[in-house]
């Protein structure tokens, strides 16, 4: 029998980032009675208006991060999950390879064992039996993406040491470790081959297209994988992105797939199985499988 509460925890760079990557999954375990708490590590407040249409654009200009709080909070209400921020200012978009140096006092100029310390706490007050987390790319080479896979890791394993961050609580020992694997090659090629296949003048096609370009060279996504069966709460994704409205245009393509396609095609939401302390199957449907034997 498994455990009476179940708790996963989603550590995430910058408000929205939490509605592309992994809302469905956070409202399917909702639904399941499990305790679900995102994460922002920072407050998003070097992100630029994304929707030209956005009604409040003098408030974007004038107090982005005050923008970015509201729109963070209407995502939650969407989705129901519990929200910290981890306090950490936004480094902002830097071009990988350019050489440029990170914002003074910015999320990615901070070391890592300084950052990790209110995650660890985090992690002990909450005690969740589940991390979910971006891989060492970041799933994107933002610094602030990157560097949110690199104090997730360290907090992992430090929130299980009682000899660290000894002020932060009692030590505890997160069962599993998974990276994000939402947005992979495989499922843009479904998606691809049966919108094309249904409605071959769809605009739609041209963003699959482009999408399949740009990720046919990243290497297969290692296993073992969960694959989530979220289908039934894309539509709360959907509410969630549309919260972030300085992030995301109310229809824009690439988020939000015409009639049911992304069910049809993909009707999961995926993720690597990275740690685990746990006895586990090589793959399934559930992130919390084996955690039931290990109380």
């Amino acid at each position: 029998m498994r455990p009476l509460t179940l708790r996963l925890l989603a550590v995430h760079a910058h408000p929205d980032d939490e509605s592309s990557k992994g809302a469905a999954t956070y409202a399917y375990y909702l639904d399941r009675g499990v305790e679900v708490m995102v994460v922002s590590c920072t407050g998003g407040e070097r992100g630029s208006v994304l929707n030209e249409a956005l009604e409040p654009k003098i408030w974007a200009e004038r107090d982005m991060a005050g923008l970015r709080r509201v729109e963070m909070a209407a995502a939650q209400a969407a989705v129901g999950f519990q929200h910290r921020w981890l306090g950490y200012h936004d480094s902002g978009w830097i071009e990988p390879g350019s050489g440029d140096p990170l914002p003074a006092n910015s999320f990615g100029a901070i070391p890592v064992a300084t950052s990790a310390a209110p995650l660890v706490k985090l992690i002990r007050e909450f005690k969740p039996q589940v991390l979910v987390t971006y891989d060492e790319n970041g799933g994107y080479p933002h610094p602030d993406h990157i560097r949110t896979h690199e104090i997730s890791v360290a907090a992992f394993e430090a929130a299980a040491d009682p000899a660290a961050y000894p002020d932060a609580g009692p030590a505890w020992s997160i069962g599993k470790l998974y990276y994000d694997r939402t947005m992979n090659p495989e499922m843009f090629d479904a998606a691809y081959t049966l919108i094309k296949a249904e409605d071959p003048e769809n605009p739609i096609v041209a963003t699959f297209e482009e999408m399949r370009e740009r990720w046919k060279d990243r290497p297969p996504v290692p296993s073992p994988l969960v694959r989530v069966p979220a289908g039934d709460f894309f539509e709360v994704r959907y509410s969630a992105l549309r919260a972030h409205a300085s992030q995301v245009a109310p229809e824009h393509p690439f988020f939000f797939w015409p009639n049911g396609l992304q069910k049809r095609a993909w009707p999961t939401e995926d993720y690597q199985l990275v740690t685990s302390r746990v006895s586990v199957p090589d793959a399934g449907t559930d992130l919390f499988d084996g955690i039931e034997d290990s109380e």
